[in-house]
């Protein structure tokens, strides 16, 4: 997701061998034959193994089972303080439905699915990035959303589906890169919503993010 130069060859090479009793990595051979980042290795006697939070957390939970369940405690406590602060109802049950969530009908399926962003939605000025993401994904901004729905507690991406949490995640790095390279608000806006519909359109059907681990009711 955030490395284009990622070498999945290399990586299938490894793949392959895993598993078996002569196969050995080092994290070193890891990085300069997959060109792998978020992770640095050093030797020395300041040396050693660095990463990126992302993967520390995931090899943690990997290796310690009790670290796991601290994460996952430590979440639901983040969640409690949250919905207290904003005063929303929250339970670990409808947060997991949320991440099992499943479309049920080609009709919800296209509703989904972002429309192209007209011609005066292209030449208006967002006060915020966030909006720009809204507009790209959802084609309204927080502030007509909320104009719309007076009564709703939490917000816009509060109302997200799972699929169009992702593709928000990805719009926020593809952005980041966009305005690195120097390109105007309406043209990351017309890139970010063509991406936007591509990545919805194969989400959707893709079986794999809607039945994820599907939990019984």
């Amino acid at each position: 997701m955030y490395n284009p130069d990622f070498k999945p060859l290399e990586f299938e090479g490894f793949r392959k061998q895993a598993g078996l009793n002569s196969f050995l990595l080092s994290p070193k051979q890891w990085i300069e034959k997959t060109n792998a980042i978020g992770i640095v290795s050093k030797s020395g006697r300041y040396g050693g193994t660095y990463a990126h939070k992302d993967i520390a957390f995931e090899f943690a939970s990997w290796i310690s089972i009790e670290f796991k369940l601290y994460v996952t405690k430590e979440f639901q406590r983040l969640k409690d303080e949250e919905s207290d602060r904003l005063q929303l109802n929250w339970n670990l049950q409808r947060t997991i439905s949320k991440i099992n969530y499943k479309i049920h009908t080609d009709a919800i399926k296209e509703s989904l699915i972002p429309t192209e962003i007209t011609r005066l939605q292209a030449t208006m000025v967002y006060a915020s990035e966030a909006d720009l993401l809204n507009v790209a994904l959802f084609g309204i901004t927080a502030k007509q959303w909320r104009d719309v729905h007076p009564d709703e507690k939490g917000n816009l991406r509060d109302k997200a589906s799972l699929e169009q949490l992702i593709v928000l995640s990805n719009l926020e790095s593809i952005n980041a890169l966009l305005v690195s390279q120097g390109l105007s608000q309406h043209d990351r806006l017309v890139q970010l919503n063509k991406v936007a519909i591509v990545q919805m359109k194969s989400l959707l059907g893709n079986r794999a993010i809607s039945g994820l681990n599907q939990i019984d009711k």
